[in-house]
């Protein structure tokens, strides 16, 4: 009887402790327990390279959660943002992926805006039964993992015929393409910019290629040189074009440069200076556009982050919350299994970075894209192409 009251004492506990183990929440988690919040995984870089993506999408995505809250929550619960810094780095980001679902038991993650990243992501999501959202990588095959993968950033595959065309129909017919063979993203954009030039009559006079973390362009530069392009085309990220414009300028050519959004950001010019001077970067939004829901989003934006300016990847982590929680919201669940189904219905959501509908593949339409200028330290808006 002793042995057995012991065994009794000692269950109780180990269930005592259970229950406290159990109850217990992560950082972001303070104040209720899992059932009483939704938990939010934030995916991206705050430190390294790209953090220049991560950290204006994470301010993005806290206005959105602070606004959702103060109108309810998500079917009445609270919802918390549990953060994770990748710095960039795939394995990084896998480990952050595996502990958002196992630990922390986030109940969507969003992120993340590099293509790379997204596909080793989203091949855990999907092999886990987790709703991914990217707002930013808009590569060849980022969400192809499956049904619980989506993005709603303007397609590559999308902009580039409408970039393409625009550039001819101003007047040039001759480009370089310059690839940075070792990314995913670089080389996916290169093929969508041959197809397109190849459809609408544009002459690729020669291609290069580079390796990211490259630091001398100078053999590139002195191959095309010669070559006298109207325009390079540049596919890779803004570390690599800022150095490698700084050499077209050195050997004396005076052609700018178009490129993809992994060019967006202030450290393009921050990094090129005057060497990238009236360089082109594509996207999927301008503060300059004239909506009042983007004048709303910019003006709250720059109350909450002291006067800052929302950009791209701010309004694209803002707008993946909401499509979220919509989802949530029409599904009255917060359960990935249930509510997925939802995220795949999403037709015509009015987001500030355009009006976003998810195809049968679960990739967004988005229109218009966006033409941006590098002026005077800044992006200014040049001009729209539609999408064909």
């Amino acid at each position: 009887m002793h042995r057995f009251k012991q065994v009794a004492l000692l269950l109780s506990l180990l269930l005592l402790l259970g229950l406290a183990v159990g109850c217990g929440g992560g950082s972001q988690t303070t104040g209720g327990s899992d059932e009483d919040v939704v938990k939010v995984g934030f995916l991206g870089a705050l430190t390294g390279d790209v953090a220049c993506y991560g950290i204006p999408g994470l301010k993005g995505l806290e206005l959105a959660v602070e606004e959702i809250n103060a109108n309810g929550g998500i079917l009445g619960k609270k919802v918390v943002i549990v953060k994770e810094d990748n710095a960039g780095d795939k394995t990084e980001a896998a480990s952050i992926v595996k502990k958002f679902i196992s630990k922390d038991k986030v109940n969507a993650i969003i992120g993340d805006p590099c293509t790379g990243i997204t596909i080793v992501a989203a091949r855990i999501a999907q092999d886990h039964e987790m709703v991914l959202i990217s707002p930013g990588a808009c590569g060849e095959g980022a969400i192809d993992a499956g049904d619980y993968c989506f993005r709603n950033t303007l397609l590559d595959k999308m902009a580039c015929p409408a970039v393409t065309k625009y550039l001819i129909d101003k007047g040039y017919k001759n480009f370089a393409l310059v690839t940075a063979i070792n990314d995913e993203y670089s080389v996916g954009l290169s093929n969508y910019f041959r197809a397109a030039l190849k459809e609408y009559g544009g002459n690729i006079v020669i291609e290069e290629s580079i390796q990211r973390g490259d630091t001398n362009f100078a053999a590139q530069v002195t191959k095309i040189k010669p070559t006298n392009p109207d325009i390079i085309i540049f596919t890779g990220y803004y570390q690599e074009a800022a150095l490698f414009m700084k050499e077209v300028r050195k050997q004396g050519m005076d052609q700018i440069f178009v490129a993809g959004d992994g060019c967006l950001g202030e450290e393009l010019y921050k990094l090129g200076g005057d060497a990238v001077e009236g360089g082109i970067v594509y996207c999927g939004f301008s503060p300059e556009q004239n909506r009042p829901e983007v004048k709303e989003f910019l003006d709250a934006y720059a109350k909450k982050y002291n006067g800052e300016l929302a950009d791209m990847f701010a309004a694209q982590y803002y707008d993946a919350m909401y499509i979220v929680a919509q989802a949530m919201e029409r599904a009255g669940s917060t359960d990935p299994k249930v509510y997925k189904a939802e995220m795949a219905n999403t037709k015509d959501f009015p987001g500030v970075s355009g009006i976003t509908t998810f195809g049968p593949d679960r990739e967004p339409i988005k229109n218009p894209v966006f033409l941006l200028q590098v002026k005077d330290n800044s992006f200014k808006l040049l001009d729209t192409a539609e999408v064909i």
